[in-house]
């Protein structure tokens, strides 16, 4: 089949594929407004035009071709159908971007899903123009994608619609914010809940205790389980960092850090010196308690942890003093090694 054939087929073919599509459209009255038929009537014709100019287009230019007495290679054909069909695809991406342009978000969706057969772009189109629950439907039952329809319906403020699919996906953090956007702090604390529950099972108790103080407002409860934390050796050093950044009374927290330190095993005790070095930066209200407990812990260890003699100058950061003696201690105990 030579390229003036091809092309005429093409034009019948298209023709015929015109009529059938007119006559859809026209079946849409019935579950669609005459308005929204009408729109995309007028959009379908402005394309099935296009198309038109450019098979007369190419029709001109084979006939032109032909009677130069040009000829051909056995790959034209393949050549011609990419060639319109890339033009055809212009064509339809230079119509959506004018609607974009104008901003009739809803005919350029409807150029993406309908004629380029991209209903993602269809959808964020939608979405970019604020029509979110139209966007929201078509992720859903186009796209099968659960977690853009749920931030549609959440920027639609359908919280109902979007719990439910929060919930399908599991993201119980999200159903306890939306809950709470529905002002039912009853289903929103069952989710939190949840949510501090994994947390705590996986060992993340600083994540857990965050739930408690921000999401539920419950900062005795995200005390109680730093405080587990630490006893139960679940990241020690931030659930006890955090634990006393928690504390905002300077004579309270002090209090704190007497009562911790009493209850804290040998085994612990470097950790805790490492949570002292904040804790002693933070006021100098607190500088002599953090200072004595460093200076205890120091005197327990160094004899098997010389190297944490270094820490006494964290608790003396204008001594200069300090460094000299820890140079000397260093020294002295290098000599003894060496005997």
């Amino acid at each position: 089949m030579n390229r003036q054939k091809f092309i005429d087929k093409f034009l019948i073919a298209f023709m015929i594929l015109t009529v059938f599509k007119i006559i859809g459209i026209g079946a849409q009255l019935f579950h669609e407004s005459i308005w929204s038929v009408i729109g995309t009537l007028i959009i379908f014709l402005i394309v099935a035009f296009i198309i038109m100019m450019v098979i007369t287009a190419l029709k001109d230019k084979e006939r032109n071709t032909k009677n130069s007495g040009r000829r051909g290679s056995g790959g034209g054909n393949f050549y011609l159908e990419t060639s319109l069909f890339d033009k055809i695809r212009n064509k339809y991406e230079e119509l959506a971007e004018k609607y974009i342009a104008e901003k009739d978000y809803k005919k350029a969706a409807k150029v993406y899903m309908n004629l380029l057969q991209d209903n993602f772009r269809g959808a964020k189109t939608l979405e970019n123009g604020g029509f979110y629950n139209e966007a929201a439907a078509v992720y859903l039952k186009k796209l099968n994608n659960k977690s853009e329809a749920a931030s549609c319906y959440e920027k639609a403020k359908q919280y109902k619609k979007a719990i439910d699919l929060y919930k399908e996906m599991q993201q119980k953090e999200k159903v306890g914010d939306l809950y709470k956007e529905l002002n039912d702090l009853k289903n929103a604390h069952t989710y939190y809940q949840m949510v501090a529950d994994d947390y705590s099972a996986n060992s993340q108790m600083v994540k857990a205790s965050l739930i408690y103080s921000k999401k539920m407002e419950q900062p005795e409860e995200a005390q109680k389980i730093l405080l587990q934390g630490w006893e139960e050796d679940k990241d020690s050093f931030n659930c006890l960092n955090n634990y006393f950044a928690n504390v905002f009374d300077v004579k309270k927290l002090e209090t704190e850090i007497k009562d911790l330190y009493l209850k804290t095993p040998s085994y612990k005790k470097v950790i805790y010196l490492e949570a002292m070095k904040h804790e002693f930066k933070k006021d100098p209200k607190l500088q002599a308690v953090t200072r004595n407990i460093a200076y205890e812990i120091i005197a327990e260890k160094v004899g098997t942890r010389s190297e944490i003699i270094n820490e006494l100058k964290h608790f003396n950061p204008d001594d200069s003093v300090i460094l000299k003696d820890i140079s000397r201690f260093k020294t002295g105990r290098n000599r003894m090694l060496r005997k």
